[in-house]
């Protein structure tokens, strides 16, 4: 019988190709011209869990994207494992940032990956470690090691906010039914320090314009005399940190969950250093809320940052306009406790109140979610701590991340499953980013620690 590294070794190529092959398709679910892209991707996936050896693979269709199903149920009586992951990916923008085009897939050797690594939308963030299931399951079912029932659960709405998935298991309790929720949609510290992330971030994300003047203006006969809108805009998001980078929404942090100093003190135990931080960004200091670390604010502390802003003229040369509207898109990560659509109405209320009568406010919520925290003593976290030990050769550090995946905290309230987030990917990886890629070395080793996870589980379920 093959061990799992032998049998990836053997087949290395056709792993890498079948995923190069699956992020040459732009399946951006939030642009829809690219509706017919995501649906062929679907297609792929359907495809892929087939050939892994699922016994029923389904196109579920939805009020959007549609979630392809996939299941191999070895005995009613094993344990199940849910395998949750995402075939949409975000927008590439901007495209002019990109060393090579996001969906022609390149393999390269860097510092860090010398082994290579692949560029591309998506490579990381999820078809990577997404397809590392998938794989995990081939060599499963092919050297008869599957220990337990699986399913398969992959959308194409994550990157825009899941409402089709909410509407799929609210509608589907029994085809889910699990005991564990196996997710890899997140990081490790580096890769020889093995992680497993515990805490997901909640988020709120908003739509705000700003209206002043009917028409774009002359700025030169209007100007001193008319709001100009981006100039307001940009006082009101500016008013909503104080000089301590605090949120000054009233009551935004009411429900906020404080840590004890004992837990930011095992916080503090993972490895990090700051310089080498600061390096990877080029950036000369860190910033943010006062009286917290840098791991501190970037997972169990609340945010509130600007993703996008925009109105005027933009083009080549000059035109000097006041122009009629302004824009921005806002996200505020959340932390547990805190509900994503009270934040999201009292950002509403706090931001209506502080504009000017010279413009019209409007605020258009997007989508959210709630935090989530997996708690280290139940049966799934044990399984992949011990996956983690039998790969790596050491014990993972339990990590909060920064990242939303709001799905999450759902998966609790309508299938009443824990979830447990084995994520191989790094913070260098630029998901979200030009330039995005994805380990070879992270891809072959989440393909050989997936099947670990499968037999501790179904071994401490007993």
């Amino acid at each position: 019988m093959k061990s799992a590294k032998s049998y990836i070794q053997d087949n290395k190529e056709r792993f890498l190709n079948e995923l190069i092959e699956l992020l040459k398709i732009p399946s951006i679910s939030a642009d829809p011209s690219y509706k017919e892209d995501v649906l062929k991707t679907a297609e792929a996936v359907k495809t892929a869990l087939e050939n892994a050896g699922c016994d029923t693979v389904e196109i579920c269709e939805t009020p959007g994207y549609p979630i392809v199903y996939g299941e191999k149920i070895l005995n009613k009586n094993l344990p199940t494992v849910l395998v949750y992951g995402h075939y949409d990916v975000q927008p590439p923008d901007p495209l002019e940032l990109w060393d090579s085009p996001p969906f022609e897939p390149v393999i390269k050797k860097t510092d860090l990956h010398p082994e290579g690594a692949i560029f591309a939308r998506g490579a990381c963030d999820d078809k990577g470690q997404m397809y590392m299931h998938v794989k995990a399951l081939e060599y499963m079912t092919t050297s008869n090691q599957l220990p337990c029932n699986v399913k398969f659960m992959i959308e194409g709405e994550e990157e825009v906010g899941s409402s089709s998935l909410g509407w799929f298991v609210k509608r589907n309790h029994q085809k889910l039914a699990n005991d564990i929720i196996l997710i890899s949609d997140t990081g490790m510290i580096a890769k020889d320090v093995p992680s497993i992330t515990t805490g997901l971030r909640g988020l709120s994300y908003v739509e705000v314009e700003v209206t002043g003047p009917n028409r774009d203006l002359h700025s030169g006969l209007y100007g001193g005399a008319v709001a100009n809108p981006i100039n307001i805009l940009a006082k009101m998001i500016a008013s909503l940190h104080d000089e301590n980078n605090h949120i000054t929404i009233p009551g935004f942090y009411d429900d906020v969950e404080e840590l004890t100093q004992a837990e930011r003190a095992k916080m503090a135990e993972a490895p990090f250093n700051l310089e080498a931080y600061k390096k990877a960004l080029d950036i000369a200091d860190v910033y943010g809320e006062k009286g917290y670390t840098t791991n501190e604010r970037n997972s169990i502390r609340p945010t509130l940052d600007v993703n996008g802003i925009w109105g005027g003229y933009i083009g080549e040369g000059a035109k000097t306009v006041i122009p009629s509207k302004a824009y921005a898109k806002i996200s505020m990560r959340l932390v547990p406790n805190q509900d994503w659509e009270k934040i999201t109405k009292l950002f509403t209320t706090h931001f209506e109140s502080i504009a000017p009568e010279a413009v019209k406010v409007k605020v258009t919520p997007h989508h959210g979610g709630q935090a989530y925290v997996t708690p280290i003593d139940c049966t799934g976290y044990k399984a992949a701590e011990k996956a983690y030990e039998n790969t790596f050769g050491k014990t993972p550090i339990p990590q909060r991340s920064g990242g939303s995946i709001p799905i999450v905290a759902l998966f609790e309230k309508e299938l009443k499953s824990k979830t447990i987030l084995m994520g191989f990917g790094l913070d260098s990886d630029a998901i979200h980013s030009p330039n995005e890629h994805y380990g070879i070395w992270n891809y072959l080793k989440g393909i050989e620690t997936i099947p670990q996870f499968f037999h501790y589980f179904t071994e401490m379920s007993k």
